[in-house]
């Protein structure tokens, strides 16, 4: 039975345009978070960075309007802006400034007038590069590798599988901070270099049973894998938890539990925690 037109523009992909001076990575960010409060899972991002000329503009605008989308924008310069807002009014395109808004909130509250200067954001100084070493040094510390350099850490994340780990790590590193992590498994003996650094600097992640064995299952279902087997177990979970717990107490662990908590929160109790000890 063929679908209805209504039926059919539903299941059509859905793009949003990110329109930037610069990387575009701002306005990118602000809508990821956006649709996620929304089940759109199917929504396609499509950047336009660098934007300098207003040809760009009207190009992307009508662009805009060919495919149903619509623009989010990031654009310091005032001229650039002003052609958005023409073009989404002559094509019917909705058009949202992200930074406009806040860069008018600054002239009015503390009479200050803007640089004007597209990628302040990201300048190449001494902080960007922290961030770039401590991303690589972050992805090649993941899953209990690059034991060598945990001395280096600024945080040493502790957990059984599927604890959120590497994600959590990958977005500490995103802000300046070197991260490694070690997966908790009762057979395996933890390596003595954990214990001969500084423990101030653990972090041990903690899960209740339940959401644990759905995250398990689910990740067995993707790897085609049947869900009974022991690793997606009570006992088994059980089993690991409190060897993680056990663990955790020796270390003089920060202990955080992540059931139902996003990343960023996540990451937000550690730094809170964490400030006396971590490196700036």
């Amino acid at each position: 039975m063929p679908l209805g037109e209504e039926e059919e523009s539903a299941r059509e992909p859905k793009t949003v345009i990110v329109c930037s001076d610069s990387a575009g990575e701002t306005a990118e960010t602000v809508v990821r978070a956006t649709i996620r409060q929304f089940e759109a899972q199917s929504v396609k991002i499509e950047r336009w960075a660098s934007v300098k000329s207003e040809d760009e503009i009207r190009q992307m605008m009508e662009h805009a309007a060919s495919i149903g989308s619509f623009v989010v924008y990031t654009l310091v310069l005032p001229e650039l802006r002003e052609m958005i807002r023409e073009e989404s009014a002559r094509l019917a395109v909705c058009a949202v400034d992200v930074m406009g808004p806040v860069m008018e909130g600054f002239v009015r509250t503390f009479n200050s007038a803007p640089k004007q200067q597209a990628g302040l954001l990201h300048r190449m100084d001494q902080e960007y590069f922290n961030r770039v070493a401590a991303v690589e040094f972050t992805v090649k510390s993941d899953d209990g590798q690059h034991i060598g350099g945990w001395g280096e850490a600024d945080l040493i994340l502790l957990g059984v599988s599927r604890t959120s780990k590497t994600p959590l790590g990958i977005y500490l590193a995103h802000k300046g901070y070197k991260v490694a992590n070690y997966p908790l498994v009762p057979e395996v003996k933890p390596p003595e270099e954990l214990f001969r650094v500084s423990r101030g600097r653990f972090v041990g992640l903690t899960m209740s049973p339940e959401k644990l064995i759905g995250i398990r299952i689910e990740r067995l279902k993707s790897m085609g894998l049947p869900p009974g087997v022991s690793y997606a177990s009570l006992t088994r979970v059980a089993e690991e938890l409190e060897h993680a717990q056990e663990l955790f107490r020796q270390l003089g662990c920060l202990v955080v539990d992540v059931t139902d908590r996003a990343i960023e929160e996540t990451a937000g109790v550690i730094l809170d925690a964490r400030k006396h000890v971590l490196r700036t």
